[in-house]
This record gives C-alpha cells, structure tokens and sequence, in this order.
C-alpha cells in the first residue's frame, strides 16, 4: 500500500511541476508559490477541521513546521530554476537530492531495506538523473541551475524527512502546520523582494490547483510512510520527474532522447524491485 500511495504521489508532483513551472514562466514563480501555497494550506486546514482525527501534539506541529521549511524553500527554488527554462539541470538534481537525504536518514535510524529493495534503491538514483536530462542538458548545466537543483533536493529531502518523523499518531496536524509554516516562508520572500502577488483570475485559478495538487501529493507521501519505509517510499516520491518528462512529450511534443529511454526503463525496472519489499 505505502508504495502505491507513493507512485500516486511522484504522480501529483511530477504533473504540478509541469503545470506549475509553465505557469512560472508568465506569472513568475514566486506569484505561483505564494498563491498555491495559500490554497494548499486553507486545504489542509478544512481537512483538519472535517475529518475526525486527534488532537495536536508538540511533535507532530514541530515535525510539521520543520517540513515546512524544508518544502518551501524547495518550492520556491524549484520553480525559479524552472521559470530561468533550465529543467534539464534542476530537475535531476533536486530528484535525487530529494531521494538520497532520505535514503541516508532513513538508513541512519535503523531502517534495512531488503537486498532487492535496496538494489532498486541504487537503479532509481541514476534512472532519476537520467528520465529527467535533456538533449541538450550537459550543455546547459549553468552554476545557477546546478546550485538551484542542489538547494531544492536537500530542501525536499528534509520535508520528507519532517513528514516521516511526525509518525502516525499526529493525525493531519503533520500536514496542515507544514503547508502553513511553507506558505509564510513564502510570504516573507514576497515581501521582502516587494514581488506583485496579484494575478488574473484564470491565471489564480491554476495557481491554485497547482497549490492544491501539491498539497495532496504531500498528504499521499506522509501516509505512504505509515506503510513502508521512508528510504523506499522517499525513492518511489522522487521518481516524478519522469512524469514532467511523459507530460512534456504529450502535451509539448518533447522527444525523447536515447538518454530518457534508458532512464524510463530503469525507473520501471526499480519501481518493480522495491515494490518486491
């Protein structure tokens, strides 16, 4: 079930992305941040307020707020890396940054994968970097873009980390108090840059859903980790920069490159090995 909850998860994130980083491009990322994030909080607070569940504990809000930060400085480079137009950098460097901090901490606090689970680990790293390069990546690799990838995996790699450790007792005040502490991170870098936060309806309106997909990918990755173990589930999350890759082919007309093939066969091949765990 966990990793089944995580490929529903690396869907969600991998076509937000998509959708979010073209919208970054005419509105700018740091509009499509701030008014995603206020969507996915006022969410996660109606989830909280509907749904039965317990009470908030100091772990859970700490855990959550501590993801937050995590998630949204991820976020917020993410989709400045995308806006700039060099995905074929900062994709695959924030997937496999997002999934080797987990990875590591997972491993750091006991968990064993399987041999054959933990070779699937080891194949989606390098599939990751590859499903996610373009054609034309290795000349596009700028110091910005590289730095960019490597803030927003390490940035990620924590909220995950965040999200795992508030554990299954916490209900969604994991959730809720980490897309809270994500957007007023955001807020404070709007306002600090004196950024223009106002936007056409259309233009709001899928912000919003951005905002929203986002958010329930989010949910699906925490309650993943209630079913199986962060380094597994953290791998399978990370995976969504091929689904950017198949969105962009269908609905751009992007080619694949020999490069993309091989790397789409062995994210296949290590879904299929961890999901022996």
């Amino acid at each position: 079930m966990g990793i089944l909850l995580g490929l529903a998860a690396a869907l969600l994130y991998g076509s937000t992305d998509f959708g979010g980083g073209l919208l970054s491009r005419r509105l700018g990322s740091l509009q499509v941040n701030v008014i995603g994030g206020l969507g996915a909080a006022v969410l996660a607070w109606a989830a909280i307020l509907l749904v039965p569940g317990p009470g908030p504990s100091a772990a859970a809000i700490g855990w959550g707020l501590a993801a937050g930060l995590g998630g949204g400085v991820g976020s917020l480079v993410l989709y400045r890396g995308l806006a700039r137009g060099q995905m074929s950098v900062v994709g695959p460097v924030s997937a496999v940054g997002a999934a080797v901090v987990p990875v590591l901490a997972g491993l750091a606090m006991g968990e064993r994968p399987g041999v054959v689970t933990m070779a699937g680990v080891v194949l989606a790293l390098p599939a990751i970097a590859l499903v996610a390069t373009s054609s034309g990546g290795a000349r596009g690799m700028f110091r910005s873009a590289l730095g960019d990838g490597v803030v927003a995996g390490v940035a990620f790699g924590i909220m995950f980390v965040g999200l795992a450790q508030a554990g299954r007792g916490g209900g969604l005040w994991p959730v809720a108090s980490e897309q809270t502490s994500s957007l007023l991170l955001m807020l404070a870098v709007a306002v600090k840059a004196h950024a223009p936060l106002r936007a056409p309806a259309a233009a709001a309106g899928q912000a919003l859903l951005v905002g929203v997909g986002g958010m329930t990918a989010t949910l699906l990755f925490f309650y993943a980790t209630h079913a199986a173990l962060l380094a597994t589930v953290a791998v399978i999350v990370s995976l969504y920069p091929g689904v950017t890759v198949l969105l962009a082919r269908l609905l751009l007309h992007e080619r694949f490159s020999r490069v993309q093939r091989a790397g789409l066969g062995m994210c296949t091949l290590a879904v299929i090995a961890i999901a022996l765990n």
